[in-house]
């Protein structure tokens, strides 16, 4: 009870649970950081992946703060996109709930890829994973609830913290992290695949 009094503003609602399902599923499935980074722990060590690691983390902040200055001034603007940016999401949740229920037993991780600080870095800006997962988080969850500069600052630095978590996770983890999946591999998909898309549903609840 307390924690739905402390989530609501207003006659709005901050739907914690789904906010926190959603980016942690989509941290925490694979995509080119998760398998960038595991790939490097694998073959070269976690320690010796620690630079191409941080640079994720740098390219990672500076895409969400450009998300969410870009997010709140087109809400700000444009108060109807909600409707549109629910399609958009629930779209995107359920692509993704196809895409890991589809998903492989096996990983298969790209060889041969730098690790440098700076290579990590720039690969944000090619991450297309990354806008749709700042936007849809701020237009859908924060926004319509929040409103203050600080507020939207400090679910900035959650959203970072969390979705650059899972590259930390799958490089720590490494082949460990590819021996579980393949063995759990169908149970695991199928539980993401519906957590997923109860969280498209939710949104129009």
């Amino acid at each position: 009870m307390r924690v739905h009094e402390l989530t609501r503003k207003g006659s709005d609602m901050f739907h914690l649970y789904d906010f926190l399902i959603y980016c942690f599923i989509t941290a925490y499935t694979p995509g080119a950081n998760n398998l960038l980074a595991m790939s490097n722990a694998i073959r070269l060590g976690f320690r010796r992946s620690l630079r191409f690691l941080f640079g994720i983390v740098a390219g990672f902040t500076a895409v969400m703060f450009l998300c969410t200055a870009f997010s709140a001034t087109l809400y700000s603007l444009l108060p109807k996109v909600k409707l549109v940016m629910q399609i958009l999401g629930a779209a995107y949740m359920l692509y993704l709930a196809r895409k890991v229920w589809k998903s492989s037993a096996d990983l298969e991780t790209g060889g041969g890829k730098e690790t440098s600080f700076l290579s990590g870095m720039v690969l944000q800006f090619a991450n297309p994973k990354i806008y749709i997962y700042a936007i849809t988080a701020m237009t859908l969850y924060i926004l319509p609830v929040y409103h203050s500069i600080s507020s939207t600052i400090a679910f900035t630095v959650v959203l970072t913290l969390i979705g650059a978590s899972g590259s930390f996770v799958w490089a720590l983890f490494g082949a460990a992290f590819c021996r579980i999946l393949s063995k759990h591999a169908k149970m695991v998909n199928l539980i993401m695949a519906l957590l997923l898309v109860y969280c498209a549903a939710a949104l129009f609840l």
